[in-house]
């Protein structure tokens, strides 16, 4: 088992951040919610409390019981986790009379502290908080302060348990990094080791022996993770994994002939299976986007069953589950909320009695991205842009018919390849398009059109969980426009999003 770091949860937007800042040293973390705290054992070797909405006051606030921890391992709590450390142990906590939220300076270090080591006075860190500690209890000793805040860091005497008032996971704390490394690396004593080859050799060995040679199915998407998770499948167990890519009909422009051609470039034991009419029959006259979404998820596990059932003896069903599906499918009241179930996660209809392996569920999708690229996989695979489950069916406003699908495959193409040829699809983390349900007046030589509107969308982000619209070149996005209203019939007006997530989703459905 690895060296670990517990995050507890107690509802943070930043909670997923400290676990990618923490991975990004080379040590492998793992978020609970704050109380379902695992059994402490010798791997792992220090917690974080991340920050909350909650206040310490509040009617329900979240009170971990912390006595099997405290003084056995390390301990860092961050803005709430810090205040509950000093609240619980009799400090005072209140609102602050004046408030910080964005970035602050320290104007006090102490620099004898461990967990400060190699940080100056002067450096900017990142405030975000309502309430503030007036006053320490007796065996806390503050250790960094900023003008407005006089603990803005403590340390409990005789303890290696820690408070921060400020983030330093975010990127607006500029030395936030070397704090994170003292107390992972030199106060926890992490040694480092967790990196993309450590993972594909202890994961390929894991998998070796829990599926003992046993035949496993998995459905491909043509995505990062269902193809790392196949990789990574492949490479344990050979031609006893059995894929199957079922085309929809949902799919981009040229994606079922490309990615059938790159699984077997791998040497992955794959059927393709064509069933455009079977899904276009189950979506017709549908217009609203849960029933579409449930069509196309009932359809889906018909199909996958059926070629299941052809192949004799299998007993385990592969998924290319990551980590923030995970985290979101435990949240308890308080930690992060979801907007949308997610597809992979919740187990399988009762007529499928297959055991779940998901080698990918402790990952996030840039862990994915490098333990493909340590894999060998190819480029067009391994930065792939995220893809919806539902495919174009979440694009398509309204009912979806085979003509709507054929102007936005039509349209998604010239955009998708048009971000490629000018050197802008790796610099967006998502680009899409969407049909409307709606058309407009037009003009095209002498005559006058009546004709579909559709919309162009990129967005930037980390993890899809926020999101900002990308501020593409308006020369890009005339030249692509002006190339989808002259080459795809149906389509003669252009619009683009510049919507952020929240308070919009990055997909309109």
């Amino acid at each position: 088992m690895e060296e670990t770091i517990l995050i507890l949860d107690f509802g943070s937007q930043y909670t997923q951040l400290i676990a990618r800042k923490v991975r990004e040293l080379n040590v492998y973390c793992e978020i609970y919610p704050y109380n379902k705290i695992p059994e402490i054992n010798e791997h792992i070797k220090g917690v974080i409390l991340s920050g909350s909405p909650f206040s310490v006051h509040d009617k329900e606030v979240p009170m971990p019981d912390l006595t099997l921890i405290r003084q056995k391992i390390p301990i860092m709590g961050i803005c709430y986790g810090a205040q509950y450390l000093a609240w619980n142990d009799g400090g005072e906590v209140k609102p602050s009379q004046v408030r910080e939220y964005g970035r602050a300076n320290l104007t006090y270090i102490d620099t004898s502290c461990d967990l400060l080591h190699g940080m100056t006075i002067g450096n900017q860190v990142w405030m975000s908080h309502g309430d503030t500690i007036l006053r320490l209890p007796e065996n806390f000793n503050t250790i960094a302060s900023t003008r407005d805040v006089v603990v803005a860091g403590f340390k409990i005497q005789g303890e290696k348990t820690y408070g921060i008032q400020f983030h330093p996971e975010v990127y607006h704390s500029s030395q936030g990094m070397i704090l994170l490394k003292n107390f992972v690396v030199n106060i926890c004593g992490c040694s480092q080791l967790w990196t993309p080859a450590s993972f594909i050799e202890t994961t390929i060995d894991e998998l070796k022996r829990k599926l003992d040679a046993g035949k496993v199915v998995l459905g491909l998407s043509g995505g990062v993770d269902s193809s790392v998770a196949a990789v990574l499948l492949h490479k344990a167990i050979g031609k006893n994994l059995y894929c199957i890519f079922v085309d929809n009909g949902l799919l981009r422009k040229y994606e079922f002939e490309t990615v059938i051609d790159s699984y077997r470039h791998m040497g992955l034991n794959i059927k393709s299976i064509d069933a455009k009419e079977r899904f276009y029959k189950a979506l017709k006259g549908i217009s609203d986007p849960e029933g579409k979404r449930k069509a196309i998820g009932r359809t889906f596990i018909e199909v996958f069953d059926e070629a299941a059932h052809k192949i004799k003896n299998v007993q385990w069903l592969a998924q290319g589950t990551i980590y923030p599906d995970v985290i979101e499918s435990v949240s308890v009241k308080g930690p992060s909320a979801t907007i949308k179930s997610h597809h992979n996660v919740g187990g399988l209809p009762d007529f499928m009695k297959l055991k779940i392996i998901e080698p990918l569920n402790s990952l996030f999708k840039d862990e994915v991205r490098k333990i493909g690229k340590e894999l060998g996989m190819p480029g067009n695979i391994i930065s792939r842009h995220p893809f919806p489950g539902p495919g174009l069916g979440v694009r398509i406003i309204g009912e979806i018919t085979p003509e709507k699908i054929r102007i936005l495959q039509d349209v998604d193409y010239l955009f998708i390849e048009g971000l490629k040829k000018h050197d802008l699809y790796d610099k967006v983390w998502q680009a899409l398009t969407v049909i409307l349900p709606v058309q407009s007046v037009g003009v095209m030589g002498d005559e006058r059109t009546y004709e579909n509107v559709v919309v162009l969308r990129a967005v930037g982000s980390t993890d899809g969980m926020t999101a900002d619209w990308v501020h593409l070149p308006y020369e890009f996005l005339a030249r692509v426009s002006n190339e989808i209203i002259n080459k795809v019939s149906g389509v003669n007006r252009v619009v683009y999003d510049i919507s952020s997530k929240p308070p919009a989703t990055i997909e309109w459905e």
